[in-house]
């Protein structure tokens, strides 16, 4: 499994702003500059990193791999600012948090059987909604335990800020 495989890769891009969407039409998720309306995450890039998009659900992780565990819809890497934050994409309102942080929870550790995460100084996980876009209060609890067992931040909103 190789979160990195080029075909599951966009093109890199260095746009202050643009989104990431998923037509949940079973195909993978991809960004967009242009249409607003279809988007589910804000990426908001001011300082204009070069960021590649990486489809994890339908492309590094096949529907009929690992059937019984979830993943991500995708991640933002940039090798160069050491950052990777992953993102799981939702547009549904019942019980979503709790899927979107196990599909995140699942997907890190794929990534850590497979990659040396370590390599990346900024690591996050988004879950992302559409229809409850602003920041929402995670456990602090939930917080630690993420943080202290996968190293990695966790954030329930659909704006992505790159740091």
């Amino acid at each position: 499994m190789n979160f990195f495989e080029t075909t599951c890769q966009e093109p890199t891009i260095d746009k202050s702003i643009f989104g990431l969407c998923d037509d949940q039409n079973r195909t993978k998720a991809y960004t967009n500059i242009d249409d607003q309306t279809k988007w589910i995450a804000t990426v908001r890039n001011h300082r204009h990193k070069n960021l590649t998009f990486t489809a994890i659900d339908k492309c590094v992780l096949k529907d009929e791999e690992e059937p019984d565990r979830g993943r991500c819809d995708g991640m933002l890497t940039s090798a160069e600012h050491e950052l990777m934050y992953f993102v799981e994409l939702k547009n549904d309102r019942k019980q979503w948090v709790k899927d979107a942080i196990e599909q995140l929870e699942s997907t890190i550790q794929f990534f850590i059987e497979h990659h040396d995460m370590s390599i990346f100084k900024h690591k996050k996980a988004f879950a992302c909604n559409k229809k409850h876009p602003h920041f929402q209060e995670i456990d602090n609890e939930l917080n630690l335990r993420f943080f202290r067992t996968y190293r990695v931040r966790i954030d329930v909103q659909a704006e992505i800020i790159i740091v």
